[in-house]
């Protein structure tokens, strides 16, 4: 196990360090020249772009400037933003608590309803509750978020005026203010991940309720409760896991468009601000960040598999 976990988490370093390099290519091919935009609309004599770009670095060979930034985020220096002249860490700092909060809220209401749904589903197989789940979780699936952002911030915030419209109030400042101003933006990003949970769960289950397994502990007199509990959606749960490691990555990627549409100051927002001025500092720090997520948690879905089935064994084939 030992050996595996030090294996893996290699191979995590190295997808790190891959996708450092394709993000800081993709950036570099963007059309437009960051020292023109920083210099205005009105642009600005070739002398004066020229000198602007020797002070950014921008003159460097790509190599030269790659392993440059590369050691500086190895320092835990992101960088400036070309626009603000802020650090990008602390632009980051700044940001990813919102983002945090909504990601987690959107999880929380995702497994929520998942959990009971799959479940019905599966127990009660063929039935009106398996066509219900079924029905909305396809259509969970197939709504797109920013459609439903829109139409929970005109049904519930405008008309029944339930909820704030947009804003975002920290913890800090009262848990019921806070947790008003996240509920459309969790429940817009939170439905689909639900929807796909609920699915895998109900499949994954479905599969484990005809193993012998489950046979025999139903023929030994054990309640259905326990039956369903202890041995069927422990094991169902592989699936699951797994569906929840990729979605929860994409979670925090996911919230660029949420945050736009209900003015979430997370790191969607500052994204797309970054994108729009060609700010190169701050697309590099966000998109690595999001990248590293992503890769984290997968790596921590891989260590989860041997808690939830024990049968699980990861050693080195010898030949």
């Amino acid at each position: 196990m030992g050996e595996y976990v030090l294996r893996r988490f290699l191979q995590m370093l190295l997808v790190i360090g891959l996708m450092s390099l394709i993000v800081f290519t993709i950036i570099r091919l963007i059309p437009g020249d960051p020292a023109a935009v920083m210099l205005g609309p009105e642009g600005a004599s070739p002398e004066v772009v020229r000198a602007l770009r020797q002070d950014l670095g921008l003159e460097a060979p790509l190599a030269v400037q790659y392993l440059l930034w590369l050691r500086r985020v190895a320092r835990g220096d992101l960088g400036k933003s070309f626009m603000s002249k802020m650090p990008v860490s602390f632009l980051i700092r700044r940001s990813l608590p919102a983002t945090l909060h909504l990601a987690g809220f959107a999880l929380a209401i995702a497994l929520l309803v998942s959990l009971p749904a799959g479940i019905l589903a599966a127990v009660r197989p063929h039935s009106w509750v398996d066509h219900l789940c079924t029905g909305l979780a396809v259509a969970g699936v197939a709504m797109p978020g920013f459609w439903l952002g829109i139409m929970l911030v005109l049904a519930l915030a405008i008309h029944l005026e339930w909820f704030p419209t947009s804003g975002y109030v920290p913890l800090s400042d009262g848990v019921l203010a806070s947790a008003r101003s996240v509920a459309l933006p969790a429940l817009a990003l939170g439905v689909a991940l639900a929807a796909a949970l609920a699915r895998f769960l109900r499949t994954g289950m479905l599969d484990v309720l005809t193993h012998d397994y489950v046979r025999t502990a139903r023929a030994k007199g054990l309640r259905e409760r326990v039956v369903v509990g202890r041995h069927a959606v422990r094991n169902a749960l592989l699936s699951v896991v797994t569906v929840l490691g990729i979605q929860t990555g994409q979670l925090i990627g996911g919230s660029i468009v949420i945050e736009q549409v209900f003015n979430w100051p997370g790191l969607g927002r500052l994204l797309l601000s970054a994108i729009q001025f060609r700010d190169y500092s701050i697309v590099q720090g966000v998109v690595l960040l999001i990248a590293t997520a992503y890769v984290a948690i997968n790596f921590l879905v891989d260590l989860a598999y041997v808690v939830l089935d024990p049968r699980i064994r990861y050693t080195r084939r010898r030949a």
